[in-house]
């Protein structure tokens, strides 16, 4: 792993100036997507502490401390780790947790809403770590994979991520941008973060296809897409991968390669 120039001095989500005066040695990650990112820059020897979300890598989950959820977490167990940077996220976790955080460690929050933002958080997260170089290539990587993605014809769509009550995405969260490049429009994109609907509100959005996501819900359950399914006669329903419409690190390198997987589907 190639280490570079220290002290660094980052300005996290907050507008907090963050230094590090040398790479950090014991990192505590509380979002799942840079957990995964962390385990891409070959950071497996730096990772203390993950929460019960960080589903990836799987070995983690079982070979690190995990500290609680994303929401919820045990500062004790935190503080025993003894970390000397600890990552967060605007959405993924709590102001009041990362205010009790600081007491323990630097804690740089992050806030990720369209691709742009995705490969800032990358390269920032790179130099925190001492793995800019590796970073830099991912953030490049995928880039370029998402600029090669071809012209999709617009399809109307809704995206699901709960039930009862139904719950989709606004057009200020990450899973919009990701369905703007996929080639649907949202119509809910007036609307912020994640709002309730009805299946009435759904029936009356003339869509062209209702996405329904595989988490935090599991809406690929064979029961609750034929449950949508009967509630919304004749409406095409598509179950789709929720990773890759909503995790903002590595997993990015799949993301289009399966947008066109999902729109050849719906041709």
């Amino acid at each position: 792993m190639q280490r570079h120039a220290f002290p660094v001095v980052k300005e996290d989500a907050r507008g907090k100036r963050l230094r590090l005066e040398k790479a950090p040695e014991r990192i505590v990650s509380l979002v799942p997507s840079q957990t995964e990112l962390l385990h891409w820059l070959g950071l497996e020897d730096k990772v203390v502490g993950i929460t019960r979300f960080c589903v990836h890598p799987e070995p983690w989950r079982e070979e690190k401390t995990v500290v609680g959820g994303t929401k919820q977490l045990n500062q004790g167990t935190v503080s025993e780790l003894q970390p000397d940077l600890i990552l967060a996220n605007k959405e993924e976790n709590t102001a009041e947790m990362v205010e009790a955080l600081e007491a323990l460690a630097p804690v740089y929050v992050t806030d990720v809403a369209t691709l742009s933002d995705a490969l800032d958080m990358i390269e920032s997260v790179g130099r925190l770590t001492g793995t800019s170089e590796a970073a830099d290539n991912l953030a490049s990587q995928i880039d370029v994979r998402f600029s090669s993605l071809p012209s999709f014809a617009p399809l109307r769509a809704a995206y699901l991520i709960w039930r009862d009550p139904y719950m989709t995405v606004g057009g200020d969260t990450f899973i919009h941008d990701m369905l703007r490049h996929a080639g649907f429009v949202n119509v809910f994109s007036n609307q912020r973060r994640y709002p309730e609907l009805t299946p009435e509100d759904l029936a009356a959005a003339d869509l062209d296809v209702l996405l329904l996501s595989s988490e935090p819900f599991p809406f690929h359950r064979e029961r609750y897409e034929k449950e949508i399914s009967g509630a919304l006669p004749g409406l095409r329903v598509e179950v789709v991968d929720g990773e890759l419409f909503s995790w903002y690190g590595s997993r990015l390198l799949s993301a289009p390669d399966y947008f066109i997987e999902v729109r050849e589907r719906l041709a």
